[in-house]
């Protein structure tokens, strides 16, 4: 079983600067949610943005998470979705 703060610390040091909130709501330890939040992002296409959260993860996709619901934000989109 995984927990969320290994997805957290593999995301937050794959992306410099950034912050994931994980989040695994059913309890079973393979289906997550993520918010990652990085400047990089900006002008990055989406599919590029999750792109650099797979990546970050690694082999933790193959093995350790079954599903992975993902969102990715700017900082500046991250405020004015949470203001």
């Amino acid at each position: 079983m995984t927990e969320p703060g290994i997805i957290k610390a593999k995301i937050e040091e794959g992306i410099p600067g950034s912050i994931a909130h994980i989040y695994n709501e059913q309890g079973d330890g393979e289906h997550f949610d993520a918010h990652v939040i990085s400047e990089s992002f900006d002008g990055m296409p989406l599919v590029r943005q999750h792109q650099a959260v797979y990546r970050a993860l690694g082999d933790m996709m193959k093995s350790a998470i079954h599903a992975l619901a993902l969102q990715t934000y700017t900082p500046a989109q991250w405020e004015s979705r949470n203001g």
